[in-house]
C-alpha cells in the first residue's frame, strides 16, 4: 500500500475511534484489553500518536519513551485525543518523503515515512476495534489489501522480533491462508523467535484460513481464533491466542 493510503485510513479510522469512545463513554470496559477502559484507550492511542509524530516530526534516530498521558476524562480526553491524532495526520502528510527517523521493525520498510503511516494506520485500526468492543457493537470493514497488509506487518515485523513470546519445544509450523486475496504465511515456531516466509513452504501442522479482514482481527487478538477456519493440531491456534499479545 502507498503512503497516501495509510494516511487515509489513519484520518479514518481516529475519527471513528473517537466518535465511537464517546458513544460508549470514557468509563465503559473494554472486553478486548480487559484491564482497560475506554479512557485508557484514549490515552494510550493518544500517546502512541503523539509518540510516533514526534520521530517524523523531528527527524529523531533515537528511541524515546511514551510521553505521559494527562489524566483527563470524558469530553476533555476525546477532544486531547483528537488534537493529538490530527497533529499525527498533519506530520504525515507534510513530512518529506525522505525524512530519515527512528523505526522498531526489524523489516525494512520502503522508508522511515512509510514505516510510521503503515504502523500508525494500523495501531489505529486495531484500537477502533476496541472502541467497538466497549459500545457493544460489531466491528467496523476493513479492505482485504489493508487486511492482508496489517497481518503481514504483524508475522513478518512484530513476531521475528526477540520479545515474541511464541515460542514451541519442538519445531512446529503454522500456515496462514487469506482465501480472498491469496496471500499465504507460513510461521515456522520453535525455542527461537517465530520465522515467517510467503507461500506455501512445504506441511504445516496447523493451518487458519479465512478471509483476510477475520484473519486480521482473529491474529490481532480481537476475534477467537477458533472454529472451522482452523484446522490441523489446534493447540498451536490456541498457544497464538495465549501468548501473541502486543
Amino acid at each position: 500500500m502507498k503512503i497516501i493510503e495509510h494516511v487515509e485510513t489513519l484520518t479514518r479510522e481516529g475519527e471513528l475511534l473517537a466518535d465511537v469512545a464517546e458513544r460508549a463513554g470514557t468509563d465503559a470496559p473494554v472486553p478486548t484489553c480487559p484491564q482497560w477502559r475506554v479512557a485508557d484507550l484514549l490515552r494510550h492511542t493518544g500517546a502512541v500518536h503523539r509518540w510516533a509524530a514526534g520521530f517524523v516530526r523531528d527527524a529523531a534516530v533515537e528511541p524515546a519513551p511514551f510521553p505521559d498521558a494527562p489524566e483527563l476524562a470524558g469530553a476533555e480526553l476525546l477532544a486531547w485525543f483528537r488534537e493529538g491524532h490530527r497533529a499525527l495526520v498533519r506530520t504525515l502528510t507534510d513530512a518529506p518523503a525522505d525524512v530519515q527517523c527512528w523505526t522498531f521493525l526489524p523489516t525494512a520498510a520502503p522508508s522511515p515515512l512509510a514505516f510510521w503511516a503503515r504502523r500508525q494506520a494500523h495501531e489505529t485500526t486495531v484500537h477502533r476495534m476496541d472502541a467497538e468492543a466497549a459500545l457493544g457493537t460489531g466491528y467496523g470493514p476493513v479492505t482485504a489489501e489493508f487486511a492482508e497488509d496489517g497481518v503481514d506487518e504483524l508475522l513478518v515485523g512484530f513476531h521475528a522480533r526477540p520479545r515474541s513470546r511464541v515460542r514451541t519445544e519442538q519445531p512446529r509450523v503454522l500456515r496462514i491462508r487469506a482465501a480472498d486475496t491469496g496471500a499465504v504465511w507460513t510461521v515456522h515456531l520453535s525455542q527461537e523467535p517465530p520465522r515467517t516466509v510467503l507461500g506455501d513452504a512445504g506441511p504445516a501442522d496447523c493451518e487458519v484460513t479465512g478471509e483476510a479482514s477475520w484473519l486480521y482481527a482473529a491474529l490481532w487478538n480481537r476475534l477467537p481464533l477458533a472454529g472451522p477456519k482452523v484446522t490441523g493440531d489446534e493447540t498451536l491456534a490456541r498457544l497464538w491466542t495465549e501468548t501473541a499479545g502486543i
